[in-house]
């Protein structure tokens, strides 16, 4: 799947939560609220990485594959959201660390 696929798919599955919430709460949450979300599951992923090198107690390792493919979705929506390509900004990061490490500054 390359990043424009993925960001596709991710925008999808945005509005079908953003149903939902409107459902549940009255009303979709924001891109500020998609943020905490977002860092919420990153602060998970540290978590269960921990967890795997033995480091915090925890039984559900197992999820560290889903919480780290769930961060992506989140920056993929965010990234969309307020106006970004999701496969921009990650080919921009890239090519700039890419060169930046060419460069010698290290």
């Amino acid at each position: 799947m390359t990043l424009q696929e993925t960001a596709e798919k991710s925008m999808k599955i945005r509005n079908i939560y953003h149903r939902l919430e409107k459902e549940i709460h009255g009303k979709e949450w924001n891109t500020e609220e998609d943020a905490l979300a977002f860092l919420t599951d990153a602060a998970l992923v540290g978590r269960l990485i921990m967890a795997k090198e033995g480091r915090w107690p925890s039984s559900e390792e197992s999820l560290l594959p889903s919480k780290i493919g769930e961060c992506v979705w989140w920056l993929a929506v965010l990234a969309e959201e307020n106006g970004l390509s999701f496969a921009d900004c990650v080919e921009t990061f890239l090519k700039e660390k890419e060169e930046y490490l060419k460069g010698g500054n290290r």
